[in-house]
């Protein structure tokens, strides 16, 4: 079964479960309360950033027309 890592990453349910998945582990290992929150803001952020970069980059790609890999060199004549 393959994974497809883009559609992961592009998810906020994903984000979520693992901002919540680390605070659970941080707590359950006596963590203090400042790192805890710390780390999930961290994860909550970047999470914002991926989620929204994979979504500009499906709406660029949906507004050319054109395959996001291919190069502005390339063999293509439109």
């Amino acid at each position: 079964m393959k994974i497809d890592w883009k559609a992961k990453l592009a998810s906020r349910k994903f984000w979520a479960l693992l901002a919540g998945f680390v605070s659970s582990l941080l707590v359950a290992f006596n963590v203090s309360e400042g790192s805890v929150a710390q780390v999930t803001s961290i994860i909550t952020a970047f999470g914002s950033v991926a989620v929204y970069i994979l979504a500009e980059s499906s709406v660029d790609k949906a507004a050319t027309g054109k395959d996001s890999t291919k190069t502005e060199g390339s063999d293509n004549k439109e």
